[in-house]
């Protein structure tokens, strides 16, 4: 997650014609190392008669057209937030998120509305946190259906042992080495149980590296084994934590493909890059590749949450909006959302609608594909 000002280009105006809002948006492109030769741009705008928008979407390869239909609407479900994050679908049927600058999970349900779930999900103290982001972040599903938290102010990663905010709370990592997490951001489960997390200094009270609370020289990709399996209310393994990437300055979102043969991770700054990594059979991975380079791209934004879909197309927060990568890595198109994008979800009855949190809103999109969906037995 980051929240830093990037200096962007597109331009809005909000008219108010009969108490509807038309949003009026011209983008300047520069999709850093991506071709955009051939590229086909739709121009959006929105509807009159909700909350729906037609959005600009670059299309730089024909298969991106099997993906996301022509004239598709963007639907905007929720709004009013500061810095949404971490969403995550559960069902029966609604959608948790983070606001992390009011530190609290949210619970949208269709024909409800939004509600609290739980405050403070972040920073316990009772002083005033003195940095931007007190809450916590990215959230996903153990296999067993409890929530799995990415702690970020509070340095640690924690899962709730039923979806009830005043159910018992499980910590699964605090320290490596003896020394406390920076901020853990963005988390995802392997089949097997075990769990991966980047840990990059966004939710300390500065951001930086030299942030006083900062205990560890890395900003890492960890992983937890057999996470899953850890006994409700036991001590974390803090012995059996592994650090699996410490390279990338800013690593960020983290996604499996499908097959789990491949491990994702972009980073967000200073360079706007993404990565992939193969796996080996004891979960740590080797052959780090980069794969798509945003750095010249000035768009608002930047490498962020990600997901796939269950024919291995990676969709990722980046400048501009949601990018979308074929299992090749080639970047097949951009669907630009007016607010900077943070994180991504896969809802709805079928999975084949992506619900994207960007700045002060939540977005649903529905798509020709069907997402991949933590696997809950």
């Amino acid at each position: 997650m980051i929240r830093k000002k990037l200096r962007g280009t597109i331009f809005m105006s909000v008219i108010a014609v009969m108490g509807i809002s038309v949003l009026i948006a011209t983008a300047s492109k520069s999709p850093g190392s991506s071709s955009s030769k051939g590229a086909r741009t739709e121009a959006g705008s929105f509807g009159e008669a909700s909350s729906a928008i037609v959005p600009t979407i670059e299309r730089l390869d024909p298969a991106l057209d099997l993906i996301v239909p022509a004239h598709v609407a963007v639907e905007k479900v929720a709004t009013g937030f500061t810095w949404t994050e971490g969403p995550v679908w559960v069902q029966p049927g609604y959608l948790m998120f983070a606001d992390i600058p009011s530190n609290s999970i949210r619970k949208w349900t269709p024909g409800d509305g939004v509600s609290i779930f739980m405050q403070p999900s972040g920073y316990q103290g009772s002083e005033p946190y003195g940095g931007p982001e007190p809450g916590s972040n990215g959230m996903t599903l153990d296999r067993a259906g409890r929530l799995t938290v990415a702690g970020h102010a509070q340095q640690n990663v924690w899962r709730l042992e039923r979806i009830d905010s005043k159910a018992p709370i499980t910590i699964l990592a605090d320290t490596f080495q003896g020394k406390r997490l920076n901020s853990p951001n963005d988390l995802v489960y392997k089949s097997d149980g075990s769990l991966y997390f980047t840990d990059p200094p966004y939710g300390l009270r500065t951001q930086k590296d030299d942030d006083p609370a900062k205990q560890l020289q890395v900003n890492g990709v960890y992983r937890i084994p057999g996470a899953a399996d850890q006994k409700p209310g036991a001590e974390p393994s803090r012995a059996q934590l592994q650090l699996l990437i410490e390279d990338l300055p800013r690593p960020n979102g983290i996604v499996f493909s499908p097959d789990e043969k491949y491990l994702y991770v972009n980073n967000s700054e200073p360079k706007k890059i993404w990565m992939r990594y193969s796996v080996k059979a004891d979960g740590t991975l080797t052959d780090g590749t980069q794969f798509c380079d945003a750095t010249s791209d000035t768009r608002p934004g930047a490498p962020d949450g990600m997901k796939v879909d269950q024919r291995g197309n990676l969709y990722s927060a980046g400048p501009g909006g949601v990018w979308i990568f074929s299992p090749a890595g080639n970047h097949l198109g951009t669907i630009d959302f007016p607010e900077k994008v943070a994180n991504l979800a896969w809802g709805g009855a079928d999975y084949k609608t992506l619900y994207v949190a960007a700045s002060s809103s939540i977005y649903r999109i529905t798509l020709r594909v069907r997402g991949v969906y933590p696997k809950v037995h």
